[in-house]
């Protein structure tokens, strides 16, 4: 795998296959799943750089492993830091516009969430290996702000700590306030709106040489 992730997913069941529905693959069984059809609405290009990340929320973010380091190291120490968390209380959820995507998001900022992916962060850092030049041009360090570049060198990543916000992608950039595709989102996902949602697990992503990531392990936290 050129590189590695800690996310939230969905364990198997219904709101884990509607998830791949709307996205049009599977990360857990790496494999393409039909779409709805949605009038009006061309869903297959919307979803298009979501779908090869599969249905997420950011915990750490991508890295590569540093030097010496391996996956099955990884893991083990994903699977001890899991035993010592306890399950996250996080709902309900709700559909949202950050910035110019679509994301289901809890309804109300979460405290115990936030500390949890600050955890994951801090915990795994050691994993990370540093930043080429190359991929901190790619965050366009210019553009973000003093607070963002110091989490960028940091960590890697701009958007962790204080300016970390869970959300679970369902889009690509609009071009447009986009109502209808809010809308289609809502119905598709209305069963787990408004509705307990809990993180219960975390998983280890891999993202392979096309760039598509796959889930590699589902930890429990049961601290």
């Amino acid at each position: 795998m050129k590189r590695h992730a800690i996310y939230y997913a969905p364990p198997e069941g219904g709101f884990a296959a509607a998830a791949a529905a709307w996205l049009g693959r599977d990360a857990a069984g790496a494999c393409a799943v039909e779409q709805p059809a949605q009038p009006g609405i061309d869903l297959a290009a919307l979803t298009a750089e979501p779908r090869r990340y599969g249905f997420h929320g950011t915990l750490k973010p991508p890295f590569r492993l540093a030097p010496g380091e391996d996956r099955d190291a990884l893991e083990a120490a994903l699977a001890a830091f899991a035993a010592t968390r306890a399950p996250v209380e996080a709902g309900p959820l709700a559909v949202a516009r950050l910035g110019d995507f679509l994301a289901l998001v809890p309804a109300e900022p979460l405290a115990d969430l936030d500390a949890l992916a600050g955890a994951v962060v801090e915990a795994f850092e050691p994993f990370r290996a540093a930043l080429t030049g190359a991929e901190i041009a790619r965050r366009r360090p210019e553009r973000l702000t003093g607070r963002q570049r110091a989490l960028l060198a940091r960590y890697g990543y701009p958007f962790v700590m204080d300016e970390f916000r869970f959300h679970l992608t369902l889009t690509g950039a609009l071009a447009s306030p986009a109502p209808a595709v809010a809308e289609a989102a809502e119905a598709w996902f209305a069963p787990w709106l408004g509705t307990r949602f809990r993180v219960a697990d975390i998983c280890l992503f891999g993202e392979d040489e096309a760039g598509r990531f796959h889930l590699l392990s589902r930890h429990a936290l049961t601290g």
